[in-house]
C-alpha cells in the first residue's frame, strides 16, 4: 500500500500549472501534494473533501488550498464536472518577495490557507474571470494574473475557513484506504450503511475500522455519514419543492425525528427553516439584481 502523493508536472516554458480538467480527468482520489492549489469549479456538483471539512461544491464554487492539505472533490452521480486547476510552488515568490512589507496581506492568506479557504460569492466572480484567462496565457502576463488572485483574497480577508486541522508535516498520512471509504460512502450514503459493511470495503474489522477512520479524519464516520446525509439534503431543500418527509428519506435517514435533530446538529437551524431562509435569501437576490439592472438604465 502506498499513499497517493501528486506530482507538479511542469512544461519547460512554464513555472506553474494552470489547466482544465474535466471528466474523467476532473475526478482525483484523496490525495496531497506539495503546491499550494487555486481551484474554479466550471461545471457540475458534489462533496468536497478538505482535511475533515465536509461540504457541497458546485459551479463558480473557488477554493484556495495549501500544500500537504489531504483533499478530494467527488462528483454527485453521473453528472460532468470540470475546474480550473492552478498549482504553484511554495518557493514560487524565492526568499524575498513574500517577506516585503507589502507582502504582509499575502503572507497572512498563504497561512490562512493551510486549513484550506472557500472564496465568497462578493468576489468570487471577479476571480473567476482572471482564473478563465490565465489559463491561456503567456509568460509574465500568467505570473501577474495569479498575483491578482492573490491579491483580491488577501486585501479582502473574506473567505471561509474549511478544515479544522491543518496539514501534517511529518511525511504522508493519505492512505488509499481513505478514498475507498469516501467513494464508497458517497455512492451508497442514501441506503442504510452499518459500520460492519463499510468495515468490510476495506477488509478491516467494526474495531479497527473505527479507530482507523477517526485517526485519519479527526471525526467518527458515523459523523461523517450524516454530514454527507444532511449536505444532500440542503441541495434537495433548496433545488426542489419535495416535502421534508420525501427529502428525510432520500437523503439516507429513516425517521424524521433523527433527520430534525441530526440537521440541527450539524447546521444549527431545522429543515424547514432552513429551506424558507435560502428561499428568502434567492429572491432578495433576485430583487437586488433587477434593482441593480434598472438603476444602471436610469443613469
Amino acid at each position: 500500500m502506498k499513499p497517493l502523493i501528486e506530482k507538479l508536472t511542469l512544461s519547460e516554458n512554464t513555472s506553474f500549472v494552470a489547466r482544465t480538467y474535466r471528466t474523467p480527468n476532473f475526478e482525483v482520489p484523496w490525495h496531497q501534494h506539495n503546491e499550494y492549489e487555486l481551484i474554479l469549479i466550471l461545471e457540475g456538483l458534489g462533496t468536497a473533501f478538505v482535511g475533515d471539512y465536509i461540504g457541497d461544491f458546485s459551479a463558480g464554487d473557488i477554493f484556495f488550498l495549501a500544500p500537504n492539505l489531504p483533499h478530494t472533490f467527488q462528483k454527485a452521480g453521473d453528472v460532468i464536472t470540470s475546474a480550473v486547476v492552478i498549482q504553484f510552488p511554495d518557493d514560487f515568490w524565492g526568499n524575498t518577495l513574500i517577506n516585503l512589507p507589502e507582502g504582509v496581506a499575502v503572507k497572512n492568506l498563504l497561512l490562512a490557507a493551510r486549513q484550506g479557504l472557500k472564496i465568497p460569492d462578493s468576489y468570487r466572480e471577479k476571480m473567476a474571470s482572471i482564473i478563465r484567462e490565465l489559463e491561456n496565457q503567456q509568460r509574465f502576463a500568467r505570473y501577474i494574473s495569479l498575483f491578482q488572485c492573490l491579491h483580491i483574497m488577501a486585501e479582502s480577508g473574506d473567505y471561509l475557513s474549511l478544515s479544522s486541522r491543518e496539514p501534517e508535516t511529518g511525511g504522508p498520512v493519505i492512505q488509499e484506504e481513505i478514498d475507498l471509504i469516501l467513494r464508497y460512502t458517497n455512492s451508497n450514503f442514501q441506503n442504510k450503511i452499518s459500520l460492519r459493511e463499510a468495515a468490510a470495503v476495506v477488509n478491516m474489522s467494526v474495531a479497527a475500522f473505527c479507530k482507523y477512520f477517526r485517526r485519519s479524519t479527526k471525526k467518527t464516520y458515523i459523523d461523517y455519514l450524516n454530514e454527507i446525509r444532511i449536505g444532500y439534503a440542503c441541495k434537495l431543500l433548496k433545488d426542489t419543492s419535495k416535502s421534508v418527509i420525501e427529502i428525510c428519506f432520500e437523503s439516507g435517514f429513516h425517521t424524521l425525528a433523527n433527520f430534525n435533530k441530526q440537521f440541527l446538529k450539524y447546521k444549527s437551524i431545522t429543515p424547514s427553516s432552513f429551506r424558507r431562509m435560502v428561499k428568502h435569501t434567492s429572491v432578495q437576490f433576485a430583487m437586488d439584481c433587477d434593482n441593480r439592472v434598472l438603476s444602471e438604465k436610469v443613469s
